[in-house]
C-alpha cells in the first residue's frame, strides 16, 4: 500500500502505466514548446528521450494506432507529423525567427554568436549565415533577417 501511495505501478504493461507515461511525456513536450518555441522535437533530441517518444507517436499515427484523443492533443500544440515536410521547415524557421526577434528586443542587437545555447538560436542563425554564403537561403527569408538588423 505504501508503495502504491507514492506511485509504484505493479504492472508496467497496464493501461494505467501507459496513460501515466504518455501524460508525463506530453507534459515534457509542452514544456519543450514553451522553452524552444515549437513542439517538433527531432528524433535525435536526447533530453528525457523526448525525441524518441515523439517519433514513436509519429509512427503510431502513420500506422493508424495512435489514439484519436492523443493525436488531437499533439496537433493542438503544433506537432507536425511529417518532419521532412515543407510545413515542418516553415514552422521551425518561423519559430526560430521569432526567437531572434525576442533576442533582439531583449539584448538590443541580433548578432547572436554561434555558441549561444539558449533555444539553439546561435546554431540556427549560423546555419542561416552559411546558407546565405552558399546562395541557398530563400530570398524572402534573407530579407526578413536583413530587416531585423
Amino acid at each position: 500500500k505504501q508503495l502504491e501511495d507514492i506511485g509504484v505501478v505493479w504492472d508496467p504493461g497496464s493501461e494505467r502505466w501507459d496513460t501515466e507515461r504518455w501524460d508525463a511525456n506530453y507534459q515534457l513536450l509542452v514544456e519543450f514548446k514553451h522553452r524552444e518555441g515549437h513542439s517538433n522535437v527531432h528524433q535525435s533530441w536526447k533530453e528525457n528521450n523526448l525525441g524518441e517518444w515523439l517519433n514513436s507517436q509519429r509512427i503510431k499515427k502513420r500506422n493508424g494506432t495512435l489514439d484519436a484523443a492523443r493525436e488531437k492533443q499533439l496537433e493542438d500544440i503544433g506537432v507536425v507529423w511529417d518532419p521532412g515536410s515543407e510545413r515542418w521547415d516553415t514552422e521551425r524557421w518561423d519559430a526560430n525567427y521569432q526567437l531572434l526577434v525576442e533576442f533582439k528586443h531583449r539584448e538590443g542587437h541580433s548578432n547572436v554568436h554561434q555558441s549561444w545555447k539558449e533555444n539553439n538560436l546561435g546554431e540556427w542563425l549560423n546555419s542561416q549565415r552559411i546558407k546565405k554564403r552558399n546562395g541557398t537561403l530563400d530570398a524572402a527569408r534573407e530579407k526578413q533577417l536583413e530587416d531585423i538588423g
